[in-house]
């Protein structure tokens, strides 16, 4: 699909026959076909083929290989090997290469040894620094194990770089150094065995004096003296070097047997890894009772309404009736589906003795967990500043979860050099903070929220020379500020540079050439990238193929991906004693898709998609995590806490995990309700109940299965179509109407990414531990180390984020995020709980994710007024939920149903708003009179109101302020951006017309130093001018009626408290919107008011023109000011 420049590896001219058995990535990648053989390494190295029925045990292999397993510890004599250096070689060739490509383009790799202009210490991380090639005229650099230690293919110790190495095996196969063929298999050199498990030292051994170097001696017939090490490292050689699990397994004898609490998953007794539990009954009847008292209430009270008009004024009456039937279905909408609030809770001590302890088929604790991929996506590095979405990174790359499991994508919509320098700065200063991070236990793992922190930083830490660490990573953290932040007038310089180069030579070749040098010179203003190379994204100067919308596919891979095991460091390797401590880093790799004129590229969710095809071939997590390049990772367990639900018992059907967004930097008041406390603790809590909260946009794990639009698992079908033999798992067995021959009509033309397809479902089940996983996996299939990369397959990674790829499939249609909305995230979690899946609300005690909010007026209306539009979208789209399929409960429905409706509301909302004002002025009111009936009904409905609101605080640990402050929002909100929204969705419906509202005036705030200085900008929309006005014409309508009933000599104040209360409710409500008009000292501009009291006096006497007090007819001869 993809072709290379380079010459292509030999893995991908291996045949495919040990690739099903990888646990961590892709099967068979190089073949062919559309099948995906399972299989699993056991704890004696065998590759045990995985039937149907054995996807079912409980047990992790078969009878015939439980009763005996020989266990051979890594020593210095007993290194584990990779297959083949080449295999070394191929993954340091792609780690140390930009891969680029695109639409009727070759897809090359662009050979690194420079990637940002500091020096590059970790081996995982491209241009790590290495020996020269030894060969004659090549500047290559030689390849590196995870320790950054030079690799010698031949017992010659020859220094050569991977292109040289492959040249020589390919022409004669002798190695240039000593003039023989390669000999890797007997060398005595233990360095050389170093790779996939790395060479560790013993208990304490990192300890002892260093020139102790009796471990590497021989004895005098010149073998290795196992007695010796195993003295001097206090090791062994595990369990006895034969254990008989029947027998001495759980005996008392250290020496011989294993304690008892270590045994295999199958043997302890089974144990829940989440809870659900229900609300307290005596909170959560009370409440239900309310909802029904008061919808009874309401419909009385609607029937009195309508059965008792105003004759006085039918007007004033049938507005109010019409605005209160629809307010009473909008509450209908949003209540309902609350009916039903649960709780829920995770135990990590289970998920660890499951997944993570040691037992005798796993003696060393390799994770049995799944892999997750992470996507984080940014577009503009203007608007989302590189140090904001490098911290995001470091958040995720320190993550409290198996490293080998993890892998980190960021996608660069914009093609930006900044974005992906800053990326590679980050990578690099990874190598300190990771570390740091897990030997000291950090929280938060964001070091710009770490060292902000107004907490002593030595609470809850033991270690002696912490202060002394954190001092030096404070240090580095500071000077990795100042280079990120010196980014732009670095490339700047870098570039002028390079272009004052090729001027000069241009203007050299002119004159050589005897051409005219007076003429001007035409060159190109490039980005030049640190090795001196042009970018091949976006330039400052926009060019052909170098634009915005113009610009190849661009893939690095940034971290290689780590060895399976522990690579611990030592006392001298970093400023920091990392003794002890796991120095590996997750993969990281940078995206940026291919974008191209005349194509729709369709924004985040198009970019999320690359990230999914890309991410499938590269690493096929079965779980993704996407966050919003603002939203770091605050509990660096927040993935294990997610993945207690989808390991758990039922599992299988979740297709996703919502945690609850919580924002940093807010006001104390939170006057605009930024923090959302009402919705993502009340309302997503009681959705969790139904059938799932709704997605979000950010902060949610992913089931990559049900992304590709696929149904929940039917274990009841599958089994029926179970064959006695061995059968290998195809796309078919998911989906009986999909055929094997349209998978690229539904998925694109990538065997890689069809093939990964059946793999990424088989690792996302849970265990099959108890017999009621009907659905499950083996335990211990996923122990198998991943496959290294390999150019080929990053190629293929690199031609599926093309921009032509997705043409004529089902990518943004039925597969991965939903195209079509701007609110696609809602969009995306529906089509799922439309086809059935369930969905999880993980309320986590420490917050799993923080990231920031606008909390400047006019920010957080245009924040809302995107919201409302994609409502507006939903509801005149065939993803409204009143065309929704019988897999979706009434209740969700419903629920869903309100986010389409709840911007309409804004058009009843304004009117009634009016109401009071139109009353006062009129000297009328909704009703004829004030009796008593009218009151009761109120007071009735009121209680309830009150009611309502006490208990849900109750339930779900909302603040009675938030709720007040979440009140007063809706309404500021649904006379401004949600009305706006409707009207732009009308037009966009109805005549194609896109409006968009944008800023036009901006004062700055005085104090710099002020975090909360954006609160007090007043920026100038015309969102604002619905509220003044209602807010104007509510002041001077209470004005006008208290001053005519005062003057009158029949006055009613009845009439005037009546309409007097419902104005002051307004305005109550808009007193936020009031206060952030006055900016910090009033600086509202004077357009604002001018424009305001004009409208609010013109329809004030528009009004009084059309309904005199006096009954006059004009004017002039009968109102005047009192």
């Amino acid at each position: 699909m993809a072709s290379l420049s380079s010459q292509p590896s030999k893995k991908g001219l291996r045949t495919t026959a040990s690739g099903g058995s990888n646990g961590n990535s892709q099967s068979n990648r190089g073949s062919t076909g559309q099948t995906v053989k399972f299989a699993r390494r056991t704890s004696s190295g065998r590759y045990v083929s995985l039937s149907r029925e054995d996807l079912d045990m409980s047990g992790e292999i078969s009878g015939d290989y439980m009763n005996y397993t020989v266990h051979i510890p890594p020593t210095p004599d007993n290194q584990p090997m990779e297959s083949s250096v080449a295999v070394k070689a191929e993954e340091q060739y792609v780690s140390n290469s930009l891969f680029t490509g695109g639409f009727n383009s070759v897809t090359r790799a662009h050979l690194m040894d420079k990637v940002i202009e500091s020096d590059v210490t970790h081996p995982q991380m491209a241009g790590a620094k290495g020996s020269s090639c030894s060969m004659p005229a090549c500047d290559g650099k030689v390849m590196k194990d995870e320790r950054g230690v030079d690799v010698s293919p031949c017992v010659c110790r020859f220094k050569i770089c991977r292109d040289c190495y492959l040249d020589a095996q390919k022409d004669t196969g002798l190695c240039p150094g000593c003039k023989e063929p390669y000999r890797t298999e007997f060398d005595d050199d233990p360095q050389e065995y170093s790779s996939g498990t790395l060479q560790l030292p013993g208990p304490g051994g990192s300890n002892r004096d260093p020139n102790n170097m009796s471990m590497m001696k021989r004895n005098q017939n010149g073998e290795f003296d196992h007695n010796r090490w195993l003295f001097e490292t206090k090791g062994t050689y595990g369990v006895g070097n034969a254990y008989w699990p029947q027998e001495d397994l759980y005996g008392d004898d250290g020496n011989d047997g294993f304690h008892g609490d270590i045994m295999d998953a199958k043997d302890k007794p089974w144990k829940p890894l989440s809870r659900r539990t229900p609300i307290p009954a005596g909170i959560i009847s009370p409440y239900r009772l309310l909802i029904f008292i008061r919808l009874v209430v309401l419909g009385f009270f609607l029937e009195w309404r309508i059965v008792h008009p105003n004759e006085d004024a039918v007007w004033l009456w049938l507005m109010s009736i019409i605005c209160e039937i629809w307010f009473a279905f909008s509450w209908i909408l949003d209540q309902i589906p609350k009916l039903c609030p649960i709780n829920r809770s995770t135990d990590l001590e289970v998920l660890h003795e499951k997944f993570d302890s040691p037992s005798p088929s796993n003696p060393t604790g390799r994770s049995d967990l799944p892999g997750v991929d992470m996507f984080v996506s940014t577009a503009d590095p203007d608007k989302e500043p590189p140090l904001v979405t490098a911290n995001t990174i470091l958040s995720i790359l320190a993550v409290d979860y198996p490293v080998e499991k993890i892998a980190c994508y960021i996608s660069d919509d914009g093609g930006a050099l900044l974005t992906f320098e800053a990326m590679a700065e980050a990578a690099s200063f990874a190598d300190l903070w990771v570390p740091f991070c897990r030997k000291h236990e950090i929280e938060p793992r964001n070091p710009e929220s770490y060292f902000s922190l107004k907490v002593d930083p030595t609470k809850n830490k033991s270690r002696s020379d912490f202060v002394k660490d954190r001092r030096r990573i404070k240090r580095e953290y500071d000077e990795f500020k100042v280079r990120i932040n010196g980014l732009p007038d670095s490339i700047r310089r870098r570039s002028d540079a390079f272009n004052a180069r090729e001027e000069m030579k241009m203007l050299k070749h002119i004159r050589e050439s005897g051409g005219d040098p007076l003429e001007p010179i035409k060159v190109t203003k490039a980005t030049w990238m640190a090795d001196g190379t042009h970018w091949p994204g976006t330039w400052a100067v926009p060019s052909s193929d170098h634009a915005k919308g113009d610009h190849a596919g661009i893939l690095q891979v940034m971290l290689k991906p780590p060895s399976c095991d522990p690579l611990l460091g030592g006392a001298d390797d970093k400023i920091i004693d990392f003794t002890d401590v796991d120095i590996r880093l997750p993969m990281f790799v940078y995206v940026s898709r291919e974008k191209r004129p005349g194509y729709d590229h369709n924004k985040k969710a198009g970019a999320m998609n690359a990230l999914v095809r890309s991410s499938a071939i590269l690493s096929n997590g079965p779980f993704i995590l996407n966050l919003d390049c603002d939203h770091y990772i605050f509990n660096c367990k927040a993935v294990r806490e997610g993945m207690c639900f989808m390991m758990d018992r039922g599992g299988e059907n979740i297709c996703y995990i919502q945690f609850p967004q919580r924002f940093e930097g807010i006001d104390p008041s939170d006057r605009y309700a930024n923090h959302n406390t009402v919705f993502f603790d009340g309302n997503m809590r009681a959705l969790d109940g139904v059938q799932g909260p709704v997605y979000v946009g950010t902060g949610c794990m992913f089931r990559r299965f049900a992304l590709y639009g696929f149904d929940p698992p039917q274990p009841d079908k599958l089994k029926q179509k179970e064959e006695p033999e061995t059968r290998p798992l195809t796309t078919s067995d998911f989906d009986p109407d999909l055929d094997v021959n349209l998978l690229p009509k539904r998925f694109g033309n990538s065997t890689m990414l069809a093939e990964s397809i059946p793999v990424t479902e088989f690792q996302g089940r849970p265990l099959a531990d108890h017999s009621a996983v009907k659905y499950g996996r083996p335990p211990g299939a996923l122990r198998v180390p991943r496959e290294p990369l390999d150019a080929t397959t990053v190629a293929e990674a690199v031609s599926v984020i093309s921009c032509w790829y997705e043409d004529k499939t089902e990518w943004g249609d039925r597969v991965g995020w939903i195209y079509g909305s701007v609110t696609e995230d809602v969009v995306t979690g529906y089509r799922m709980h439309n086809r059935g899946w369930h969905s999880v609300y993980c309320i986590t005690k420490r917050d799993a994710f923080r990231g920031s909010a606008p909390i400047n007026l006019t920010d957080r209306l245009h924040q809302v007024l995107r919201w409302a539009t994609g409502s507006v979208e939903i509801f005149f789209s065939r993803n409204n939920a009143i065309l929704a399929t019988k897999k979706l409960k009434l209740l969700q429905r419903l629920a869903y149903l309100n986010v389409g409706i709840y911007p309409f509301t804004s058009m009843f909302l304004i009117v009634y708003c009016f109401l009071p004002a139109l009353s006062l002025l009129s000297g009328n009111f909704i009703v004829q009179t004030l009796n008593v009936t009218f009151l009761i009904y109120l007071l009735t409905i009121t209680i309830c109101l009150i009611g309502l609101a006490i208990l849900e605080v109750k339930w779900s640990g909302v603040g009675l302020e938030d709720w007040w402050r979440n009140e007063q929002f809706w309404l500021i909100s649904g006379t401004s951006a949600h009305f706006a929204a409707v009207v732009q969705g009308l037009l966009k419906v109805i005549a194609g017309i896109e409006i968009s509202f944008t800023l036009t005036s901006k004062s700055g705030g005085d104090e710099s130093d002020d975090i909360y200085a954006d609160l007090y900008i007043v920026k100038w929309t015309s969102l604002m001018i619905p509220p003044i006005v209602i807010a104007m014409c509510n002041i001077i309508a209470m004005a006008v009626a208290f001053a005519r009933t005062v003057y009158s000599e029949n006055p009613k104040w009845s009439k005037l408290m009546g309409g007097a209360f419902f104005s002051f409710w307004v305005l109550a409500h808009l007193y936020p919107f009031a206060k952030g008009l006055m900016g910090r000292r009033g600086k509202t501009p004077t357009i604002v008011f001018v424009w305001s009291g004009l409208i609010a006096i013109t329809l004030s006497l528009l009004w009084i023109a059309i309904d005199p007090p006096g009954g006059a007819s004009d004017i002039g001869g009968s109102f005047q000011f009192p």
